[in-house]
Order: structure tokens, then sequence, then C-alpha cells
């Protein structure tokens, strides 16, 4: 018998890079055109497997500290942000720093340093094995508590009148925040919030796309990397909305097992996730018959991030290694100004 069911894919939009995401790349890029390779980056630029590895081919080379950087070498700061200490190690190093952080996570340190200067501790909702979390969390150690959850909210031990304020993690959405805000607002009476939303836009727009497609879908899957949080949190949008839901890394890690009586598939991807993959994934599931693709757009995205102006005129920091240094300065010297970073506390407190 013919099987005449109709199969298609709806593809969702906004997905895959977001500004930050694509200013972070172009930073590595172009530090490797300006400076030649290799370019040192601590952590993953952006957490996408693919885009670390196409980058690497390149000659950047990904570490896990600014202590694992030669002296005086060019180090780029991940989308992510980095904390104060980083900071300062680097400089110990005389690292040639450029810092890739996200300028909506860096608004979220702005806030966090401001909100210790008035005395507040500060509630910080994420996750806190998150590079982003860690990072916010160092700009103020000894005021600042992370909370993960609505179960974290109740089980603070603070007094009622305490001067709180919070902040969250950029790639959660409003709906994953909006619970434990509640919770704390009930709490506690003197509880400062940012000026703006923390929440990136588009970690919200992808989510909501994920929403609108999961009415349609039988199933739906996420293109992104299991580390990418914001990836991880559209596939539990969708198992929320009540559809069975995937992320797939790659197209060969896609189970044809899931397409098993499906006629509607919802494909979408995290804010780190390239076009190729996704383009890879829709091939391969026209190959297994589900050539009609419908685009539904939920938003339309504008936002453009723009790479440092130093580095688009090859400007060093500092000289590039082996550049004889001023007279003053002698490699002794250099070598005893470095010294070793000072201890910090790297385990971050939680509620």
């Amino acid at each position: 018998m013919k099987n005449d069911r109709s199969k298609k894919v709806i593809l969702a939009e906004p997905r895959g890079f977001c500004a930050g995401v694509r200013r972070a790349i172009a930073i590595v890029e172009q530090a490797l055109d300006v400076y030649g390779p290799p370019v040192y980056v601590r952590k993953e630029i952006v957490h996408n497997h693919y885009v670390v590895r196409q980058l690497e081919r390149r000659g950047a080379r990904f570490v896990d500290s600014e202590e694992d950087v030669p002296e005086g070498a060019v180090c780029v700061f991940s989308a992510h942000g980095v904390s104060p200490a980083v900071h300062a190690g680097a400089e110990q190093r005389r690292l040639d720093v450029i810092d890739a952080t996200c300028p909506l996570v860096a608004k979220v340190h702005q806030e966090a340093k401001r909100f210790a200067r008035d005395g507040r501790t500060i509630l910080l909702i994420g996750h806190a094995d998150h590079e982003e979390i860690e990072g916010t969390y160092g700009e103020a150690p000894d005021r600042t508590v992370v909370v993960e959850s609505e179960d974290d909210a109740e089980r603070l031990d603070l007094p009622r009148d305490t001067p709180l304020a919070y902040l969250t993690q950029t790639t959660l959405s409003v709906d994953d925040t909006a619970g434990i805000v509640d919770r704390l607002r009930g709490r506690f009476d003197d509880l400062a919030g940012p000026t703006s939303d923390d929440i990136c836009y588009a970690s919200q727009n992808r989510q909501n796309a994920i929403k609108d497609i999961s009415a349609r879908s039988q199933l739906v899957l996420v293109v992104g990397s299991r580390n990418s949080s914001n990836s991880i949190r559209m596939v539990e949008v969708a198992r929320d909305a009540g559809v069975a839901a995937h992320l797939v890394p790659e197209v060969d890690e896609l189970d044809e097992g899931w397409l098993e009586g499906v006629d509607t598939v919802g494909v979408g991807a995290g804010a780190s996730a390239p076009e190729i993959l996704i383009d890879r994934l829709l091939d391969r599931l026209a190959e297994l018959g589900y050539a009609d693709v419908e685009l539904e757009t939920t938003a339309t995205e504008n936002v453009v991030f723009s790479v440092p102006a130093g580095l688009m005129r090859g400007e060093r920091r500092r000289p590039a290694p082996g550049t004889p240094q001023p007279a003053d300065t002698s490699p002794t010297d250099r070598r005893r100004s470095a010294g070793t970073r000072p201890a910090a506390d790297d385990s971050v407190r939680k509620a």
C-alpha cells in the first residue's frame, strides 16, 4: 500500500548564532588574521564543539586557565565572561588580552559591582557550574549566593529585612527565573533587581520559537552541543509543552527511530549552533522523506555587537614576545613582577 502521509519540517526562526556569539567568533578569527597563530583562548569561545574544532584548525589553542598561556602571548577571554581574579592573573602573566565577553554578560558584571558597592547581598540566579555564573560570582564573592531553584530560594537563611539584589544568568529565560524571583519577593522586603531584564534576547527568542513550533510538531530536534545551556533548555521547553524532543549535536547523532510514526518535525538551534550543522540535519531529514520545509518566524533579530576597534586596527596592548623592552624594565624585573597569581576561592557559594 502506498504511503500517502505528508511529511514536513517546521524550521524555527530565529535560530542559531546570536550577536554575542558572532562577535566572539569574529574576535578569534580576526586575532588569528592580525597576529597569526597561535592565539590562545581561555575556555571554549562559545559552547559549540564544531566551532571550537574549526578555530583549532586555524591555529587557536583552547586552554582551561590563563595560567596555561605562555607569558606575553595573545589570549582571548570567552563570550561567557571572567572574574576579576582571572583578569589579575592575566595581567601578572603580561598576556595581551582580548576580551570577547558578550556585552549582555558584561552588563550583569557591572550590576553586580554596583549592588556590592551599595552593600547588598547578591542572589545570583543560575547554574553554579556554568562559566558565566563563575565569572559574575567573582565580582563580589563575599557578597554573592547562587540560587539555582525555587527550593534554593526557600532555603536561604537570611533575615527578612536583609538588603538584597538579584541577578540572573543571561542564558536562562523569563519562565526559568520568574518563579524564583516570585519566591524571593515573597520572602524578603528589600529586594532590588536589575535596571532592565538580564535575560538574553536571543535565549528568550529561541525558546519562544520552540514553544511555537512545538504546538504543531510531533517531534522537536534542537541543534546544539551538550554543554550549551541554552540548547539544553530549548529541549526542555519542548518537552514541557508535551512534545518528544532531543538534542542533536551532529547529524550522525540523529536516531532514525525517533521519526517512527512522525509526520511533522520541528527543528530549532541554540544560540551557539552554526548554520552548517542545521543544514546538515535538514539534508538528512530530506533524505528520510521530510523534504518539505516550512519556516516559522516568531521574531526578527537585528542586533549587532562590534569587534573591539583596537583589534580591527591590529593594535597590541602589550609588545609581542621577543620585542625589545624599554631599558628600565629588564627581563628579570618582568619575571619578578609577574610573580604568582594571588590565591582565590574558586568555590561558588550556593544557597
